[in-house]
């Protein structure tokens, strides 16, 4: 036993801490003798497997900073009257789409869960080993305004560009400048079938061309990012609104109690 501890420390410097671990487990486990040497050593390798894959899913949600943390797929409501059509929903957790370079556009009215749906194919993109990132279109607007005057402008874009899945959600929530429709071209042009992008937005995807308010440029826009797009169109009141109505406590009535003679 005494020997051990060496052999634990040399696989962690090796950085083979799956299979520090299943050692460890092993020699918890009374019955781990009555196996054979090849078989010990699978269950090694299999731990040291599972143990990089989970790290590296750790690093691809942190770096897709998703607005909605805890969405998956397997937690999306079909119940509520809001226009989702399952069977497309669940083809498109496949992430196939992604693997074929296609877009998503979800539009709906505010609360009936766009951005969770979002996030939810995001979250699944990221188990699938597809690199994600989750930008509110305004605030990536500003980045790109801010990285032409502080010169990173060609890094920023060029993560852009390689990023596997972009969701860029509130689309048209705010009028675009010209500058801002130019970067959105250069943007789209760069990921055109090589890339796939998600929008969400509460604007249906036929008024996009007059909330971009220019005709050469919403023309060369929406090319790019509507012709090959999945579309998710949802429709009913807010699920927060109704959340919040099931969770308010009941109102007390106002009229005083008869006291006891």
């Amino acid at each position: 036993m005494m020997l051990i501890h060496p052999t634990l420390e040399q696989l962690r410097s090796l950085r083979l801490d799956g299979m520090a671990k299943g050692l460890e487990e092993q020699l918890q486990m009374a019955s781990i003798e009555d196996l054979r040497f090849e078989d010990r050593l699978a269950l090694l390798i299999d731990r040291e497997v599972t143990e990089r894959n989970s790290r590296r899913l750790k690093t691809r949600l942190r770096k897709a900073k998703l607005r909605e943390k805890n969405a998956c797929i397997e937690d999306v409501d079909y119940r509520s009257r809001r226009g989702l059509d399952k069977s497309l929903f669940l083809a498109l957790s496949s992430c196939e789409w992604i693997a074929q370079h296609r877009n998503v556009l979800i539009t709906g009215p505010t609360g009936v869960g766009k951005t969770f749906l979002a996030c939810a194919l995001a979250q699944k993109a990221c188990r699938e080993n597809y690199t994600v990132q989750y930008l509110r279109l305004s605030r990536l607007l500003e980045d790109m305004a801010l990285a032409h005057a502080d010169g990173r402008y060609p890094k920023l874009m060029a993560g852009l560009a390689k990023t596997d899945l972009l969701v860029l959600d509130d689309w048209g929530l705010a009028p675009l400048s010209d500058a801002d429709r130019r970067e959105l071209l250069e943007l789209f042009e760069d990921r055109h079938e090589l890339r796939s992008t998600l929008v969400t937005s509460q604007l249906p995807v036929e008024k996009w061309y007059e909330a971009i308010d220019h005709p050469t440029l919403a023309d060369a826009i929406l090319d790019r990012l509507v012709h090959n797009a999945y579309r998710i169109a949802l429709r009913g009141e807010s699920m927060r609104r109704k959340k919040a109505v099931k969770k308010a406590p009941p109102k007390r009535s106002s009229k005083p109690k008869e006291e006891k003679s």
